[in-house]
């Protein structure tokens, strides 16, 4: 009997053996088949619930934002107490997520699970990115009034720099580059540098 499969809880079973997999593997380093031996099931079971390798990855990466939204929600409490504090904790939640979850961060960004065939997964996923972007709104309050930079503009760089020096500094899978100082401290300069740039300043 393979590690995940208990009575009759066939979906959790094939979930928890891609995580499992994607976690010793790589995202791309499996099959169908796999999963369904190490959730200790026929070759043919996993059909039951899912189409394809592909259609498993999606409800995978479909979980992770689901968690990963809740996450960030969590961190960003709606800007409290202060917006800028509030990003900072925002920041730290992306990097320790994608530090203790490599198995779903993964199959989150790098399984190139195309959205168009689920729509719940292009749901979550953009109510991740709606938490950023309310970040971002806040900050950009902030910023004088004659020269405010486009919200949709600040979240997408904030989210392209957190979203880098996760992948290539704040990762627990073997995938993490060498810094000289932590993740958090090196976004946290860097954020400081990109809001400043744009006259966004906390204040005092």
């Amino acid at each position: 009997m393979g590690r995940g499969y208990h009575h009759g809880n066939l979906k959790e079973a094939l979930v928890r053996a891609a995580l499992d997999l994607i976690g010793e593997k790589g995202v791309g380093g499996f099959t169908f088949a796999d999963a369904a031996r190490m959730a200790g099931v026929s070759p043919a079971a996993p059909y039951r619930h899912y189409r394809d390798r592909d259609e498993l990855l999606s409800d995978v990466a479909k979980r992770g934002f689901e968690t990963f939204e809740a996450a960030l929600s969590r961190a960003w409490n709606d800007g409290k107490p202060e917006p800028f504090e509030a990003m900072e904790r925002l920041g730290r939640a992306y990097l320790d997520f994608a530090r203790s979850e490599p198995a779903y961060y993964s199959a989150m960004f790098e399984a190139g699970t195309p959205t168009d065939g689920s729509p719940e997964l292009r749901e979550v996923g953009d109510r991740a990115f709606a938490v950023l972007r309310s970040a971002a709104e806040r900050l950009v309050e902030l910023a004088p009034k004659d020269s405010r930079p486009p919200a949709l503009m600040v979240a997408l760089h904030i989210w392209s720099m957190t979203h880098g020096i996760a992948s290539l500094f704040g990762r627990a899978d073997g995938g993490r580059r060498k810094v000289p100082m932590s993740a958090e401290d090196l976004l946290e300069a860097g954020m400081l540098v990109y809001l400043q740039g744009l006259g966004i300043e906390r204040k005092r």
